[in-house]
């Protein structure tokens, strides 16, 4: 498999671009907003998002400044979530850094978090771009439904299928298809072209989520707190596609199980063997695999000028990704 930077290859000078463009607009004269900032800004992501901006953009015309204001506006609203949700769960790290409210405390790391969101919203207003603003407000809305959703969910225990597509498409898609609308939007004026991507990102974005559920599940270490999703009683596809396969006793135990607060690795461990053996893995990637399919099938069908197999490719890497 190729590596992300091999498939970002040919918008590699726009990816350097938008980093400038980003520090411009994140650049104040708070000593300690700026100080926050510039730690911030050496924790770099694999930029999947803005990639996925650039490239949605350039198969339906030219990447230029709009494509680079949807990008910002997507990874200052990805960076508010990320620092907001530490804040949340408590996390002492964040892409092998000291995490924000680690090292500055709760109320920095909720500031931080409005501040971003903020910057996101007035560079769509500074720039007229209402359209991308309308659409990124309505991800907003989305995502946080899917949190607080999922919150409901995880406190009574009754997660289904059918209601775990639902969260992960509202609190992960959401954002992903967005990247891949707002991509086109700043490429050209065809709605039908914006909404099929729209689309497209959506089946992208649930197979992201799926993929990143299953290394909850796997045995090689991927970069990640391993088990955190058993540990915070969270279930997933691959333990709903296990228990599937379950006698009633098996679903009971492990239902049982799932519902401590606290659990001893013996017990972690039983949980992860259960899903193995019940072939809730094979499942979920079935599904993943699925939604990739699905998205790479409605790309056929628009007008492509370039770069379709670039898109296909880190449609790939998402689903095959180590970590």
């Amino acid at each position: 498999m190729n590596s992300l930077s091999d498939i970002a290859a040919p918008i590699q000078d726009d990816l350097k671009i938008f980093r400038d463009f980003f520090k411009e607009q994140t650049d104040t004269d708070i000593y300690l907003l700026d100080k926050i900032m510039r730690y911030l800004l050496r924790q770099k992501g694999k930029e999947i998002r803005p990639t996925l901006v650039f490239m949605s953009a350039r198969m339906f015309g030219e990447v230029d400044r709009r494509s680079y204001i949807a990008a910002t506006m997507i990874e200052l609203l990805h960076t508010a979530t990320l620092i907001h949700d530490d804040v949340v769960d408590e996390a002492d790290k964040r892409r092998g850094f000291l995490s924000i409210n680690k090292l500055w405390r709760n109320k920095a790391g909720v500031l931080l978090g409005d501040f971003l969101l903020s910057k996101g919203l007035l560079i769509a207003l500074d720039n007229e771009e209402y359209r991308m603003l309308q659409i990124l407000s309505n991800a907003v809305k989305e995502m946080s439904e899917g949190e607080l959703r999922q919150l409901k969910t995880a406190k009574l225990f009754n997660m289904t299928e059918e209601r775990y597509f639902q969260i992960i498409s509202e609190k992960t898609a959401s954002l992903i298809s967005a990247c891949c609308e707002c991509g086109a939007s700043a490429a050209t004026d065809n709605p039908d072209v914006a909404a099929a991507m729209k689309q497209i990102g959506m089946n992208i974005g649930i197979a992201f989520q799926i993929k990143d559920d299953l290394f909850d599940y796997g045995l090689d270490d991927v970069g990640k707190p391993k088990r955190n999703d058993i540990q915070e009683r969270k279930v997933t596809l691959p333990l709903i596609k296990a228990l599937e396969n379950a006698s009633f006793t098996e679903s009971l135990t492990i239902r049982r199980l799932m519902k401590k607060r606290k659990k001893s690795d013996k017990e972690v461990n039983r949980i992860v063997e259960f899903v193995h053996k019940k072939n809730g893995l094979e499942n979920a990637k079935t599904s993943m695999n699925a939604f990739a399919d699905k998205a790479l099938q409605q790309l056929q069908n628009l007008p492509v000028e370039r770069g379709l197999e670039d898109f296909k490719n880190l449609v790939t890497f998402i689903t095959n990704r180590k970590k």
